[in-house]
């Protein structure tokens, strides 16, 4: 059940309904989807991103750096993607699987569906899932399905499907929120967890049946593992879930999720789902936030356990809820996000970050990597505007959205004020829960909400034009 608090769902989503059976690390799925054409134009065709293709062997698109690709390939590459069977329904004309690189499916209707109107699609797949620790692949005890399924490619007006490749750097993701009802078949002795709320849960002959329904998300993932133990605890009527394994303090690593949406909810505006599952996993980064779950790597312990869970939770709100092209403008929910793990730290002050202190490591941080660049290259792009795939370096691509992102953030915060900045925090989110934010939208919501003309600020900082002492 969706608790609302000021974001209303929109009638006008595409619902996605998936029968799954997990088998020998393949996921056979058969998927309908009740598409709904919110663009401005007719539309003749549809567009579905296959993120598992960017995990074959011989694809374009990088998934990991070389620098990681030990740590996420421990047994060696191990070959991901899924097989297209069949797609069908009365207004499908035919499909076939394009782009650049095999990543999408494109399916030509018989008919085009104007604005409003909607198409049914029946897509029959197979997903074979490879041995990496990522958002998509299994581990030593994990089984991770992030992005595993076809997902209706954003329209933009003007610019028609937004169908960019995968990329290693950051999260190359842009979706419109939906509704979803999956159903899981799996092995009884795994513990399933996942996006939304469980509706039915039965076993026979040695398989677990779970149905879970998912409202207004913009994506839909599940972990599967033999060896999660699952505590819980409620908060502001929210019911939060951590899945672990190898974690001593577990109670502790509950409470700091706990208070993560506790200080958010005050800070942005209480989080709009019934149910949050943070879940331990094997995985390359520290972790990856999806709509109601998030994966944290076992491999951060103590002080940076902490940290990649209050993150990935503040992540629910920025990109969750409020959601932006992740491709294009990265800084806005990365930046943002961390930015608000900071803020974190200031009102829980029993963790022992100190808000300035950490702003001033980031700040040396920020200024060692432009003198670094600047010595090596003779110059150093520091915009913040750029697409994944214009990063040269996944240094270059941290450094300029997520470290300078928070440095930007908080001198708007010093400039405007705390109680000015709260304003635009709270109303940015108000204003564009459950929709897609363009830059542009984010910095029109703030100058609306603080009534200062910050134009020139945020172009100075995007454009790489300011300069940080």
């Amino acid at each position: 059940m969706l608790l609302f608090c000021g974001c209303k769902q929109s009638e006008q989503q595409n619902l996605y309904t998936l029968d799954c059976q997990f088998k020998d690390n393949t996921l056979v799925c058969k998927q309908n989807v009740d598409y709904v054409n919110t663009g401005s134009n007719l539309l003749t065709k549809l567009c579905f991103h296959l993120y598992p293709n960017a995990f074959r062997q011989d694809a374009k698109a990088q998934v990991v750096s070389l620098t990681n690709f030990d740590k996420a390939y421990p047994n060696g590459f191990s070959e991901g993607r899924v097989e297209i069977e069949s797609v069908s329904g009365q207004n499908v004309k035919s499909f076939e699987i394009g782009g650049q690189d095999k990543n999408l499916l494109i399916v030509q209707l018989v008919e085009g569906i104007y604005p409003d109107e909607r198409a049914s699609i029946d897509i029959s797949y197979t997903v074979v899932v490879p041995n990496i620790n990522h958002r998509f692949g299994y581990g030593n005890s994990t089984i991770n399905f992030g992005n595993f399924y076809p997902i209706a490619c954003v329209q933009e007006d003007g610019k028609g499907f937004v169908c960019d490749l995968y990329n290693a750097n950051g999260d190359p993701f842009y979706s419109d929120c939906a509704n979803y009802v999956v159903n899981i078949v799996y092995p009884q002795n795994y513990v399933l967890a996942s996006t939304g709320q469980t509706k039915s849960q039965s076993t026979k002959d040695g398989l677990c049946s779970t149905q879970i329904r998912a409202d207004n998300v913009r994506d839909f993932a599940f972990v599967l593992s033999e060896k999660f133990e699952v505590k819980q605890e409620s908060v502001d009527g929210i019911v939060v879930k951590y899945y672990c394994y190898d974690d001593a303090n577990s109670s502790a690593s509950l409470q700091t999720a706990v208070k993560a949406v506790r200080t958010f909810n005050n800070m942005f505006g209480k989080y709009p789902y019934s149910t949050l599952s943070v879940v331990q996993s094997n995985f390359v980064y520290g972790g990856m936030e999806y709509p109601q779950l998030v994966l944290i790597s076992d491999q951060a312990k103590g002080r940076d356990l902490d940290y990649v869970i209050v993150h990935e939770i503040a992540h629910q709100w920025w990109y969750g809820a409020v959601g932006n092209n992740e491709y294009v403008n990265s800084w806005q929910d990365e930046g943002l996000t961390e930015f608000s793990t900071l803020l974190f730290y200031q009102q829980n002050s029993e963790y022992g970050q100190d808000y300035n202190q950490m702003i001033d490591s980031l700040t040396q941080s920020y200024k060692l990597f432009v003198q670094v660049y600047s010595q090596i290259n003779g110059q150093v792009d520091t915009s913040m505007d750029r697409r994944l795939d214009e990063y040269e370096t996944e240094p270059e691509y941290i450094n300029c959205t997520y470290t300078k992102g928070v440095l930007m953030f908080d001198s708007l915060r010093t400039s405007l004020g705390e109680k000015k900045f709260a304003k635009c925090l709270k109303d940015y989110f108000k204003h564009f829960c459950f929709k897609n934010a363009s830059a542009q939208q984010l910095v029109a919501s703030f100058i609306e909400s603080s009534g200062v003309d910050l134009e020139g600020f945020f172009a100075s900082w995007i454009e790489g034009k300011v300069i940080i002492k």
